[in-house]
């Protein structure tokens, strides 16, 4: 039993950490500014004019705004955090010594990630709610939030380890993260986009991330996206336990 629940101590370190942050009004509104911009300016500025097949703009606008909030989030503290335990504040080596196994440092960093994704994303549907009264979250919904900040978590472990600086954390999400916000569906329907680039769309999680969550039953389309989602998850997980189990710095 205490081996399967090694990584609970990195995780509650974690969550110390963030309850301290976590009522403070720069991390509410760091966590809730980028969807509630979009919201307003794309949403609130377009959703009651546009349709989007039997709805609104808006009504499409704000499922894609949560897998985005729960991607951003998920992914960026877990990758700047382990960065910054690792290259400066040198605590990560202390994990590393301690009697706990690769995989459950990786657990407990990821589940930490996933519940600072899944904080944000709260916060984004409870906008979502306030401007739409067709804004409904089904048990599909909350599953395909939970794998995504799983996915994205793991992918930010992967950055935090790789990254050779602080700066270079940035630079990885502008060359992935900050792509597929505004390419994989988000703001508009990813069959709208051109063949050329299509291929690359798919190619992206976050595409079918905001293809699942937009989804009220699991179809045939569902069902393949569900099935890459999970592909890209244990891709990512052994990944990353693999990076800590060989880290020697």
């Amino acid at each position: 039993m205490k081996k399967f629940l090694e990584w609970y101590p990195i995780y509650l370190r974690e969550m110390l950490l963030f309850r301290r942050k976590l009522f403070k009004l720069g991390y509410l509104f760091s966590a809730m500014v980028i969807p509630v911009i979009y919201l307003i300016a794309f949403g609130l500025g377009l959703g009651r004019s546009v349709q989007m097949g039997r709805g609104n703009y808006i009504d499409f606008l704000i499922p894609g705004l949560v897998a985005m909030s729960s991607m951003s989030n998920s992914y960026s503290w877990v990758a700047s955090s382990l960065n910054l335990n690792r290259l400066y504040f040198k605590t990560f080596q202390i994990f590393i010594q301690a009697p706990i196994s690769p995989s459950s440092i990786m657990i407990g960093e990821v589940l930490a990630g996933m519940t600072k994704g899944l904080f944000a994303s709260l916060l984004t549907i409870a906008a979502g709610f306030l401007t739409s009264s067709h804004f409904t979250v089904t048990p599909l919904f909350v599953a395909t939030l939970l794998l995504n900040c799983f996915l994205f978590a793991c992918l930010g472990i992967i950055t935090g380890m790789i990254s050779k600086s602080h700066e270079d954390t940035s630079t990885y999400s502008n060359f992935f993260i900050l792509p597929m916000s505004f390419f994989s569906g988000t703001f508009f329907p990813v069959d709208k986009v051109p063949l050329s680039i299509k291929a690359i769309i798919y190619i992206m999680p976050l595409t079918h991330t905001n293809i699942l969550i937009r989804k009220e039953n699991l179809d045939q389309e569902g069902l393949l996206s569900l099935v890459v989602l999970l592909a890209f998850v244990v891709v990512f997980f052994v990944f990353g336990s693999q990076l800590i189990r060989r880290y020697n710095e």
